[in-house]
C-alpha cells in the first residue's frame, strides 16, 4: 500500500473523503497538503484530528525528503477540479473550464461521467471530454 492509499484509509476511517494530496513550495517552505472533504463540511477539529493521525505515518514514510510542513484543510468553496470524481461530486455547481485550445467555458455543471462533462453556458450546452480539459475549478458568484 503506497502513502496516498494509507492516507486515504486514515481519512475515510475518520468519516471524511480524501480530495487531493498536494506537494508544493510556498515562501521557500515545502508544503505537504492533505485536502479532505465531507458532505457535512470540514471543521478545524477534524483537520487537527487527521493531522494527528497522519503525522506518525509521515515520520516513517517521509515525503519531500523529510523537510516539509503538513497542512490538512478543506478544498474550499472555489476549488480546482482535477479528477473525474471531483467533477462528479460537483454536479450542479458553477465551474470554469479551459481546454487545450485555450477556449474557456463558464457555467453550471449539468453532468459528469467517466468520459466527459456537460456545462450549461450562456449560449447553450457544451460537452467536453476529460482529455480536452487543461484546467477547471468551481467558482462562486459573490
Amino acid at each position: 500500500m503506497n502513502l496516498e492509499e494509507q492516507i486515504k484509509l486514515i481519512v475515510e476511517n475518520s468519516g471524511l473523503k480524501l480530495y487531493d494530496i498536494i506537494t508544493t513550495k510556498e515562501h521557500d517552505r515545502n508544503i505537504f497538503r492533505v485536502v479532505v472533504t465531507s458532505k457535512d463540511g470540514v471543521n478545524l477539529d477534524k483537520c487537527a484530528e487527521i493531522s494527528r493521525l497522519i503525522s506518525p505515518l509521515l515520520d516513517i514514510d517521509e515525503p519531500m525528503n523529510g523537510v516539509y510542513n503538513l497542512e490538512v484543510s478543506s478544498p474550499g468553496i472555489e476549488r480546482k477540479l482535477k479528477k473525474k470524481e471531483h467533477f462528479i461530486a460537483s454536479i450542479g455547481e458553477l465551474i470554469k473550464v479551459k481546454n487545450f485550445a485555450t477556449k474557456s467555458f463558464k457555467g453550471e455543471l449539468l453532468d459528469a461521467d467517466n468520459e466527459k462533462i456537460t456545462i450549461k453556458t450562456e449560449i447553450g450546452q457544451e460537452e467536453i471530454t476529460y482529455d480536452d480539459i487543461l484546467s477547471a475549478a468551481t467558482y462562486f458568484e459573490w
